[in-house]
């Protein structure tokens, strides 16, 4: 099971900060990639950021501005996302599959355990 929650609706220029929990037969380990997704209305899912043991990788739209982390002893994935802008709108997803990220973190099909997901608005 994946949790998400820190979502809300800011002003551009703000900040907000994800997490995501997982529990039960999600465990956190070395070898898993955790990632953000986010969707707006009408958009595809689109990867924001992934992180594993080695590695982390962020969309080039938010790079800069977002930061990812993960906390591997609480099996626990943040966001930061600071100089939020209207176009970051959307819902925000985490998601874990069960290998390391590398070049193929933002294909959204390879990720077998997806949270609920948490509403950001930037107006």
């Amino acid at each position: 099971q994946l949790v998400e929650s820190g979502g809300g609706s800011v002003q551009a220029g703000e900040s907000l900060r994800l997490s995501c929990v997982a529990s039960g037969n999600i465990q956190g380990g070395y070898d898993l990639c955790m990632a953000w997704f986010r969707q707006a209305p009408g958009k595809e899912r689109e990867g924001v950021a992934a992180a594993d043991s080695g590695e982390s990788v962020t969309l080039d739209a938010v790079k800069g501005r977002f930061t990812i982390s993960r906390d591997n002893a609480e099996t626990t994935l943040y966001l930061q996302m600071d100089s939020l802008k209207p176009e970051d709108t959307g819902m925000y997803y985490c998601a874990v599959r069960a290998w390391l990220c590398g070049a193929t973190w933002f294909r959204h099909i390879q990720y077998e355990y997806w949270g609920q997901g948490t509403q950001v608005t930037v107006s």
